[in-house]
């Protein structure tokens, strides 16, 4: 057998993506140049790595096996370029962090001066709900998580990074005129648009209409922030969002704050980690500059958010 490990790469992703298209794009290849590499690694084999039933690909029971034996063969060659860098006194290795959506906006700015350091450090950041944020933390999938809502049933520590202003807005262009009142009497015939279940903002605002005794008119419900805030800016309907955000489009005038009383809802991001976690020396080190460059970066980056309140 003459297999190269791109073509094991390669194939890894096709099985992850479950489609050619979609491993291509992950790949940065063209679909011919994918579908080679994959055509390549079955002519090794005597039996099929995949099928394709009705236009769509599946991975055979032998594919998934490989599957699991190149994940093995790709991590240990992996550890060997991390170690070698290792003993040339450069630190080295992966950084595994999760983050829930709105955190996109928020994580890479803890991030860069420590990748700028350590520019032999490769990074997998996953961007999901929070849900999911805290299933890959419990199954010790990644090294930290951040979170605005701390999980209820983990053993954890933290590190509180700053604070998350959750305000209610709408479009720009929209008339309605809310000064200050009573938080019940503004919701009562209010279009809202929620954030899916598993959502920490979703999870916000569910407590905050609980201990208001407030039933919310909720006539959208969308996957991702992005997806909120393009719902807001079309004007069908209103949502509680996090300033952060929404912070070019508030400077654009494409979203307005919805001035209420009892909001903004403030909880804080946190970093947050396993107690029990065995850390690697990359875990440790960029949890040390987290502890001592925190301030600096929220100074630098995020001073603006004392402007709303």
């Amino acid at each position: 057998m003459n297999f190269t490990l791109h073509q094991l790469k390669v194939f890894m992703i096709v099985v992850e993506n479950e489609s050619v298209t979609k491993a291509s794009e992950e790949l940065h290849m063209t679909q011919p140049a994918v579908s080679i590499q994959l055509k390549n690694l079955q002519a090794q084999f005597d039996i099929a790595l995949t099928e394709v039933v009705g236009r769509k690909l599946y991975i055979t029971d032998f594919g998934q096996e490989l599957y699991q034996i190149a994940n093995r063969i790709l991590k240990e060659v992996a550890s060997i370029n991390y170690q070698t860098q290792n003993f040339r006194g450069m630190l080295s290795g992966r950084l595994k962090i999760s983050v829930a959506s709105t955190g996109k906006y928020v994580m890479p700015y803890y991030l860069k001066g420590f990748l700028q350091a350590n520019p032999n450090i490769d990074l997998l950041m996953d961007v999901t709900n929070k849900t999911k944020v805290i299933k890959s933390l419990q199954h010790n999938e990644v090294d930290f998580s951040l979170v605005s809502v701390l999980p209820e049933t983990l053993d954890i520590e933290q590190e509180i990074l700053l604070p998350n202003k959750l305000f209610l807005t709408s479009a720009a262009r929209s008339d309605i005129e809310i000064l200050k009142q009573s938080s019940k009497a503004v919701f009562d015939n209010l279009p809202l648009i929620y954030r899916e279940e598993g959502s920490g903002t979703r999870v916000t605002m569910q407590r905050y209409f609980q201990k208001a005794n407030i039933v919310p008119n909720v006539k959208l419900e969308l996957t991702s922030s992005e997806a909120v805030k393009q719902a807001v800016m079309a004007g069908l309907g209103f949502s509680i969002q996090s300033i952060l955000s929404i912070k070019n489009e508030l400077k654009l005038k494409e979203i307005k704050i919805i001035p209420v009383k009892g909001l903004p809802l403030v909880e804080n991001w946190r970093l947050i980690w396993l107690k029990q976690k065995k850390m690697s020396e990359v875990a440790k080190a960029f949890l040390i500059f987290i502890k001592q460059n925190k301030d600096a970066v929220y100074k630098k980056n995020f001073a603006w958010i004392e402007d709303y309140n």
